[in-house]
């Protein structure tokens, strides 16, 4: 059985702050914690790294730039996003947020359109 106590221990907690690593665990045993990490691994190594061969490691690095930054950020449909493209996603976020930010609660409860000033 895997437990995994070495990510947890102080000596490698102490090493990680020695390099100016954060650390994403907040608590022993917490299956969620890196669930999105692991599913962007996962993702990676189905789609780019299973159909690649690099010869160095700058064509490797050359070819992760190209694929998280190119495609997985704009154009593959993301499921914590809804299967959105991650910009749609991020523009109609924006204007909801424009739009919120346009109106105010009156002391009643009702929304009103803030004054343009």
């Amino acid at each position: 059985m895997t437990t995994y106590s070495q990510y947890t221990s102080t000596t490698f907690d102490a090493c990680c702050r020695a390099a100016g690593i954060r650390r994403s665990i907040d608590s022993v045993g917490d299956c969620y914690d890196n669930a999105m990490a692991e599913s962007l691994f996962a993702t990676l190594e189905c789609e780019l790294l299973a159909r690649h061969t690099f010869r160095t490691r700058m064509e490797a690095r050359l070819a992760l730039f190209a694929y998280i930054e190119g495609f997985y950020n704009r154009h593959r449909r993301h499921s914590a996003l809804g299967y959105s493209l991650p910009e749609a996603y991020e523009r109609r976020y924006s204007q909801e947020q424009a739009v919120a930010q346009s109106f105010i609660v009156h002391q009643t409860g009702q929304l009103h359109r803030r004054p343009v000033t």
